[in-house]
């Protein structure tokens, strides 16, 4: 069994930057694909970030350039750097864990999931 446990959430003002950080119960490695997703109050969820086990990224057009994803194998940990954020950030986000192939931040997709950290972004 995997489990996910998400940190690094809070609140910044628009243009700062948040790390978020999943730590992966289980072996990282052995999932196929991992990823970030958000969730706003009325809204549905969305997929934010991709990284598979080649180490193949993708990025939702909205943030792509300002967030970066990352796996540290040697740590059990999945990371999403974001950066210039803008008040549409604004939202609750997870780590997802999927032992198949990404397949376009589908999330039926994902066997896995954490419990969210909440990201605030004040004007």
């Amino acid at each position: 069994q995997v489990q996910l446990v998400e940190s690094g959430g809070g609140s910044v003002q628009a243009g700062g930057s948040l790390r978020l950080s999943c730590a992966v119960s289980g072996y990282i490695y052995s999932m196929q694909c991992m990823g970030w997703f958000r969730q706003a109050p009325g809204k549905e969820r969305e997929g934010v970030a991709e990284a598979d086990s080649w180490g193949v990224t993708r990025y939702a057009d909205s943030v792509k350039g300002r967030f970066t994803i990352s796996k540290d194998n040697a740590k059990n940990t999945l990371t999403l750097q974001m950066n210039s954020l803008k008040l549409e950030d604004a939202a609750m986000y997870y780590c997802a864990a999927a032992r198949s192939y990404c397949y376009h931040f589908q999330p039926h997709n994902y066997n896995y999931w954490g419990q969210g950290t909440q990201v605030t972004v004040s004007s």
